[in-house]
């Protein structure tokens, strides 16, 4: 029975530090995304810099990063062996929205 809970609570472990690592890996290419979008004036290798620079400092590696226009496109990884993850996050500016008056008329019903 001691054998069996031992089994089990080191699933538990591995699944909690599969989810750590896989969220860490998703903040660091969404940050590292939204860092290369911010700076795109600057040229695709710069603004991928930058992003480099973040990603480092949040704990993951980058593992690809491309800009067309003004958005980016960034790949990045965290953790080794078997609790590697890779997270693929884009940025960029928001299509355009709507106006009210394109909705067509609105009625109070």
């Amino acid at each position: 029975m001691i054998a069996l809970l031992c089994v089990v609570f080191g699933a538990v472990l591995a699944l909690g530090q599969a989810v750590v690592v896989r969220h860490r890996a998703a903040g660091g290419a969404d940050l590292a995304a939204l860092a290369a979008a911010d700076h795109w004036a600057e040229g695709g290798e710069a603004a991928c810099a930058r992003a480099e620079r973040l990603a480092t400092g949040q704990g993951v590696r980058l593992v690809r990063c491309t800009l067309v226009g003004e958005t980016s496109d960034v790949t990045a990884a965290a953790g080794r062996g078997p609790f590697a993850a890779e997270v693929r996050s884009r940025a960029g500016p928001a299509g355009p929205v709507p106006s009210a008056a394109s909705d067509g008329p609105r009625t109070g019903r």
